[in-house]
């Protein structure tokens, strides 16, 4: 279609240029008009700089597997398109929304590359300008997500090496007394073998501390009331055989699960004046027993606490893979513990029932570590010390999709800034705790990584932040993200 310099001099657009360089835009530009349906697709090589000048547009961003209108307008002279054309190659140049138009339109076209020049040779010092604030604020974003992630790293390492410290610090513990156990027990072995035993009644002591051994391996749980009348008993008969400090001794063997019929079998195998050298012996195996548990136990903790952070850092395992989020879920809350403290109560409400899906475990890591320490910190400020409050973590099928979602205690969101909860840099935190960027990081993951959703129900004492992600996923895309 023909197109007319004044017409687009008459569009705020262009309204301060001169009749040469409207008369240069329209020889190189065009006028097209568009019957109703899509004009360009989001993610499409951006070729255009579209300004209207009659009709009616829509513009919408692709949302998980919904396309979310963002704008309609039939304002005359708003633009879209290849608007960043003239940062030339160090961008991607893609449209970074779908446009369609719901009448007849008709638009001013301009080639991007003709728009990258005009841009460049007409307003120097604007084009200067906007590089600069595009650039940097990509540079204070990235620099700004990095310290993020290392404030996170940080607080994630202090909570796994406070997590790690206790099992160690037990195992050295059983370590040193197991030596010392050790030591008496071969002292009171020393003791017995110098007396005058037949071979058939060592066989038999032998014998007793192997079953004991057993015993110990399969000792029952007992209430705290079952086990103080059982020490009750064992004490009197450690007492009324003549054995010393049968008080100290019988806990021990409670613990063990030993019992009156298993000291009359000892009692059995040895004569009067041996008996308190041969139950010292056996409670000293008894002991080694339960403290080679207790190692086995402390190791095995840390054994999984470092599961867990190979599970959360992804170190071991490629970017894009099969996951279940149950396992992820559960490795970020074990490296976040040290975070709830005695105060807050975590509750799990998992549907173990739901597939494993195609997904960035390391980044999704990222967005429950996110969204877990948003809630911690609503519910850290919600009453002071003296008010408990629980963080709950629920998963569910929710159609197609696989639906995480983490519900807390805390004071909400208040109604005034719901609507920038998820803008870049914006934080409720005092100054230098939150970066603000930890949700907006969260929905760059879900939404354009992972083509999920991320959204908020929010009132005081019940705020929940859900995750949707789909339950199957297009192939990769392998390119970093600036901030994730």
């Amino acid at each position: 279609m023909p197109c007319s310099p004044r017409e687009i001099g008459a569009l705020f657009l262009f309204e301060k240029l001169s009749a040469e360089q409207l008369g240069r835009l329209c020889g190189e530009g065009r006028v097209e008009r568009f019957e109703p349906g899509p004009v360009y697709a989001e993610g499409d090589p951006a070729t255009c700089f579209y300004v209207m000048l009659e009709g009616t547009v829509v513009l919408s961003r692709r949302v998980g597997g919904d396309d979310v209108e963002v704008s309609r307008t039939s304002q005359r002279g708003v633009y879209a398109g290849a608007m960043q054309a003239y940062l030339g190659d160090r961008v991607r140049q893609v449209y970074n929304n779908s446009m369609r138009v719901t009448e007849p339109t008709r638009f001013f076209v301009l080639p991007a590359d003709t728009f990258a020049s005009i841009m460049q040779e007409w307003f120097p010092m604007a084009v200067h300008l906007l590089e600069g604030l595009f650039f940097g604020s990509k540079s204070a974003q990235r620099a700004i997500g990095q310290r993020e992630r290392l404030l996170a790293l940080g607080s994630l390492s202090a909570g796994l090496t406070h997590e790690l410290n206790n099992p160690a610090a037990a195992a050295v513990r059983a370590t040193a007394t197991l030596r010392e156990r050790v030591g008496k027990m071969r002292h009171k072995l020393r003791v017995i073998s110098a007396g005058t035993y037949d071979r058939e009644t060592l066989a038999d002591l032998i014998d007793i501390q192997e079953r004991t051994a057993e015993r110990v391996a399969k000792a029952p749980v007992l209430s705290p009331l079952e086990a103080s009348d059982r020490e009750d008993e064992l004490s009197d008969w450690l007492d009324d055989h003549g054995i010393p400090d049968g008080w100290r001794i019988a806990p021990t063997f409670v613990q063990a699960g030993l019992d009156l019929d298993w000291l009359d079998q000892v009692a059995a195998a040895v004569d009067e004046a041996t008996l308190p050298s041969a139950v010292g012996w056996l409670s000293y195996t008894v002991e080694t027993e339960l403290l080679m548990d207790e190692i086995a136990d402390s190791t095995s903790r840390i054994s999984h606490l470092v599961d867990a952070a190979k599970q959360y850092s992804q170190l071991d395992r490629a970017p894009f893979q099969v996951a279940d989020v149950h396992e992820l879920l559960d490795s970020t809350l074990l490296m976040l513990s040290g975070k709830f403290g005695q105060r807050i109560k975590v509750v799990k409400e998992y549907d173990r029932t739901l597939p494993r899906i195609p997904a960035y475990p390391a980044e999704l890591n990222q967005v429950w570590t996110n969204l877990i320490d948003n809630a911690v910190s609503a519910m850290n400020g919600a009453g002071g010390q003296d008010r408990p409050g629980t963080l709950t973590v629920r998963t569910a099928r929710e159609n197609d999709r696989l639906l995480v979602e983490f519900g807390d205690t805390g004071t909400g969101v208040p109604p005034e800034i719901r609507d920038r909860v998820f803008d870049p840099f914006f934080t409720t935190k005092p100054v230098g705790e939150g970066t603000g960027l930890g949700l907006d990081i969260s929905w760059r993951i879900v939404v354009d990584r992972h083509h999920g959703t991320l959204r908020f129900e929010s009132e005081p004492g019940d705020t929940r932040f859900q995750v949707l992600l789909p339950l199957t996923a297009p192939a990769p895309d392998d390119t970093p993200e600036e901030s994730a």
